[in-house]
């Protein structure tokens, strides 16, 4: 089986020169150009048919952009860095272990249990899905520029940029998560 070579779309008009908008509709036209396929793009309103020479054409939609990243490391080296901080008592590895309780709750592979007040600190009670075992993670009661910032730092560190924590579940200002956040797992 023969594979052809098509251009993606250059993101404006051919015609018209207008930069395409997320989730707007076009044509994209496919024209034969040696032995791969040129591609244009056609915004709604300038389009009158297929050009000349056209091979075939299409009606699409612009993608629209995840609003964030995705991390480039995979859960098990999240879960493996959350246990690792365990016993850390410096107080930035305290800071990143809570936002990586954070991921790991939103990626439902821990689950908030209790709230333990202890030695004047808040824990949380927490329980890795997969294995069931159970762990306390102090809540350092961060605001949130300080998730911020911990955030971009833990980004970095994992070698992906995170993105901004604009829909953290409950939890993310200290608070305790609510159940609607951390369903029950099976």
């Amino acid at each position: 089986m023969r594979q052809w070579d098509v251009e993606h779309g250059g993101g404006a008009c051919a015609s018209t020169g207008r930069e395409l908008a997320e989730d707007e509709e076009y044509y994209a036209v496919l024209f034969e150009d040696g032995e791969s396929f040129r591609r244009e793009d056609y915004c709604l309103d300038a389009w009158t048919g297929p050009p000349p020479g056209a091979f075939c054409f299409f009606r699409t939609r612009v993608p629209i952009k995840e609003k964030r990243k995705r991390l480039l490391v995979d859960d098990d080296v999240l879960m493996n860095f959350f246990l690792r901080l365990a016993d850390e008592q410096q107080e930035s590895r305290i800071h990143f272990r809570f936002v990586l309780a954070l991921i790991l709750m939103r990626k439902r592979i821990l689950k908030y249990e209790d709230t333990i007040h202890e030695n004047g600190l808040e824990h949380w009670q927490m329980r890795l899905v997969r294995e069931q075992s159970r762990h306390k993670v102090v809540n350092p009661q961060l605001n949130d520029e300080q998730i911020e910032r911990v955030s971009a730092e833990l980004g970095v560190i994992l070698h992906g940029d995170m993105g901004e924590f604009d829909d953290m579940p409950d939890g993310a200002d200290g608070d305790p998560p609510t159940d609607e956040t951390t369903p029950d797992e099976p």
